[in-house]
């Protein structure tokens, strides 16, 4: 009775977080809704026994994402004032309305004309899932049953940080991402910079390693590695690479680049794409993982600081 009032009130302030970050005009406001609306989600999946989307829908869906919009907003600042005084008409919002009615209508017809039972892959995937040699259910379908799935997102990754430094003015190219940030050498900010990394890494370093047999693995562990990497150039002890740095750019290629030498291997070995040859299949998602973790993690630490702004430490923005 408890666990049904719990799993009815989440789904109320879910839905009201929803239509606040939809509605509000501040836009501050409504990314501040929608992180809180991220990690009350990761919640859910928790409840759900999803704990591996759980992690990753708070760190990717509440942390990182929520943090991009952040500084999204903060460029925007001198343009909110116009938008905000924009006013859409009847005809727009009535429009809108039937859109939104249509699309949620469509998505519940979907789901109720499925057969019962639902058609699913969970058998085979059970039966099959020993001859990984991973204990984790999740691990085993993206790095097996769904590789290629997992290999195209990491390339969208790459492909999407290129977009963000094309971004850059002409003269910046091959410079630094972001601003320098200066911090209070002494503060508290520079205090837990250097406190919190290493417990960091050894947290990230088990995520990683747990990854295998329990919740757990490469993006959970990119994403805390790479908020560690955030904090230390939040507080000015560190500044962001050039991203015309030989060893930057490969390892930002060497996960997809393993994945795919992996891949072909076992047109090989197994006779088909990504597929691994018998008693060969978690040390080769082993491989997959440790190669795919150094480029998701500068990944997201180079989406979240954004374009090259300067050409070297001194330089700033105009």
């Amino acid at each position: 009775m408890t666990g049904g009032i719990v799993s009815l009130a989440v789904v109320l302030l879910l839905l009201a977080l929803a239509v606040w970050a939809v509605l509000v005009r501040d836009a501050f406001l409504a990314i501040a809704g929608f992180v809180a609306y991220g990690l009350l989600l990761s919640l859910v999946w928790v409840r759900l026994y999803g704990i591996d989307v759980a992690l990753t829908e708070a760190a990717i869906g509440g942390g990182l994402t929520g943090a991009m919009l952040i500084g999204t907003v903060s460029r925007l600042r001198g343009t909110e004032a116009a938008a905000r005084s924009e006013r859409s008409g009847a005809a727009v919002h009535v429009v809108a309305l039937l859109l939104s009615l249509g699309v949620a209508a469509t998505l519940a017809l979907c789901v109720l004309a499925l057969p019962e039972p639902a058609p699913t892959l969970a058998p085979q995937v059970s039966a099959n899932l020993a001859a990984t040699g991973v204990g984790n259910p999740i691990t085993g379908v993206l790095l097996a049953f769904r590789a290629l799935d997992t290999l195209l997102e990491a390339i969208v990754l790459v492909i999407g940080l290129i977009g963000v430094w094309s971004l850059a003015p002409d003269r910046f190219w091959g410079g630094r991402p972001g601003l320098r940030h200066e911090a209070d050498p002494d503060g508290i900010l520079a205090y837990f910079a250097r406190l919190l990394p290493p417990l960091g890494i050894v947290f990230a370093v088990y995520t990683f390693w747990a990854g295998a047999d329990h919740p757990g693995g490469k993006f959970q562990s990119a994403t805390i590695l790479a908020a560690m990497w955030m904090l230390v150039l939040m507080a000015g002890l560190a500044d962001t690479p050039r991203i015309d740095q030989r060893g930057l750019r490969v390892g930002l290629v060497i996960g997809p680049l393993a994945f795919i030498a992996i891949g072909v291997l076992g047109l090989f070995s197994a006779g088909a794409l990504l597929a691994y040859p018998e008693g060969w299949a978690k040390p080769m998602i082993v491989v997959v993982e440790v190669a795919l973790l150094p480029t998701l993690t500068l990944i997201l630490g180079l989406l979240l600081a954004g374009p090259p702004l300067r050409q070297d430490r001194s330089a700033s923005a105009p």
